[in-house]
């Protein structure tokens, strides 16, 4: 859980992030940035700071400020609705992404992630200012952002988070507040 204090805080950064990005926000995008800690209340580590631009029945398109070496842990987008499940396409626009997927393993992997198990689809997609991926739908992935931080656009089909199903049983895509 977050206090209120520091899910302002990590808003406050986040909108500086994309500020020095170049990224345009209105004031309602600013106030709007989703802190997600996903119940694990280790922002810095294991988190995502969202600006959702639109999220329709066929598209969305979303801006991800990530802190240095902020995790969004391993989870994959399962069918719903009759439709494959969300493909979205990651495009790095500051800073290093690493993006793991289903796959040959990297022999060598970027990241640094807690030894706890959580963590098993090790092909490693390096992504750098104007790359991008595309990861098809229900395909087991995470990512994490470099030493400097990362800006991701994310460009999907219909998102639907309360549907993700995550490797670790104990994250919560809802971020809670704690009372106070």
């Amino acid at each position: 859980m977050l206090t209120r204090k520091e899910l302002a805080e990590a808003r406050g950064r986040a909108a500086e992030i994309f500020v020095q990005a170049g990224i345009a926000l209105t004031d309602a995008e600013r106030s709007a940035i989703e802190i997600a800690d996903f119940g694990l209340s280790k922002l810095e580590e294991t988190g995502l700071e969202i600006v959702v631009y639109v999220n329709t029945e066929r598209v969305a398109a979303k801006e991800l400020a990530m802190f240095p070496r902020q995790i969004c842990p391993e989870h994959r987008h399962p069918p719903f609705d009759g439709t494959p499940g969300k493909e979205e396409t990651f495009r790095c626009r500051a800073g290093t992404v690493y993006v793991y997927t289903e796959g040959e393993p990297a022999p060598h992997p970027h990241a640094r992630v807690p030894a706890d198990g959580t963590f098993t689809a090790w092909h490693e997609i390096v992504l750098r200012p104007g790359e991008q991926y595309t990861v098809p739908p229900d395909t087991l992935h995470w990512f994490q952002a470099g030493d400097e931080g990362a800006i991701v656009s994310e460009f999907s089909t219909r998102s639907r988070d309360d549907l993700d199903i995550f490797t670790d049983p104990r994250i919560e895509r809802a971020t809670r507040l704690a009372d106070g």
